[in-house]
């Protein structure tokens, strides 16, 4: 929970003028910031009041394409003898909730935000989901604000993004956890591994998907992500560490 000196729950955002010093840019539109900035629990609650606060979620949508062809374009040039399967995987080790939240928390965006009320008080600031959509946005801010052009945004992106990748290459963190698992399976006659879809839940663009891998109908694994291959993968890395395959 992010305290105040005085061991307060930080109600109000800090200073938009200070991430711009963090982040080493600074805008010409500031709407552009401004949205980025802004949770829809803070839009709810101006609309409640009759005031309108654009909200960061149509710039997140952006922000994931703009991370993606960044991060796809690095990783095509860096790994040239790497198959699409492997890159496929790196991509999604540094470009998932986790590792989103883990960039949005170097800089504090989080104490940046407008949000909510509830929000503030359910610790929002530090919530991954909330921030890791929030640096999404700020990527697709500084993208729009520079005119649609990608040499800023990835002077800003890339150093969080070649810290990642060393990170999960050098630990492995790419590795299919499906087929280890099924190859584990497969051991023996019989066994029914599947992957059923228990949940979706979100706006198409930020869909959440809930997965369940079982064993002969038995729960192994489960796992939740922004796409069913990812949440699966998240359910065979758990059953691998139910077998005893991974450490904990």
């Amino acid at each position: 929970m992010e305290l105040t000196e005085n061991h307060e729950l930080q109600l109000e955002p800090k200073p938009a003028e200070e991430l711009e010093e963090k982040i080493g840019y600074t805008f010409k539109n500031r709407e552009l910031l401004t949205e980025a900035l802004t949770h829809s629990s803070y839009h709810n609650e101006m609309k409640s009041k009759g005031s309108r606060a654009p909200y960061n979620e149509r710039l997140e949508f952006l922000g994931d394409s703009v991370l993606s062809i960044v991060v796809s374009s690095y990783l095509f040039e860096r790994f040239r003898n790497k198959q699409e399967g492997d890159l496929t995987k790196i991509r999604a080790a540094v470009v998932c909730e986790k590792a989103l939240a883990k960039y949005a928390e170097e800089i504090g965006l989080g104490l940046y935000m407008n949000l909510g009320h509830g929000e503030v008080m359910n610790n929002g600031r530090e919530r991954p989901s909330i921030t890791a959509d929030a640096f999404e946005a700020l990527l697709a801010a500084i993208y729009l604000d520079t005119g649609e052009t990608f040499d800023t945004v990835t002077a800003f992106l890339m150093p969080f993004i070649t810290t990642e990748i060393g990170l999960v290459t050098e630990a492995g963190a790419y590795v299919d956890y499906k087929t280890a698992l099924q190859q584990i399976v497969q051991q023996v006659n019989g066994e029914i591994l599947e992957y059923v879809l228990v949940e979706a839940k979100g706006p198409d663009h930020n869909k959440q998907f809930s997965v369940e891998a079982r064993l002969n109908s038995n729960v192994i694994g489960r796992g939740t992500a922004r796409t069913k291959r990812e949440a699966e993968q998240h359910d065979a890395r758990e059953a691998l560490i139910l077998f005893g395959e991974l450490p904990e």
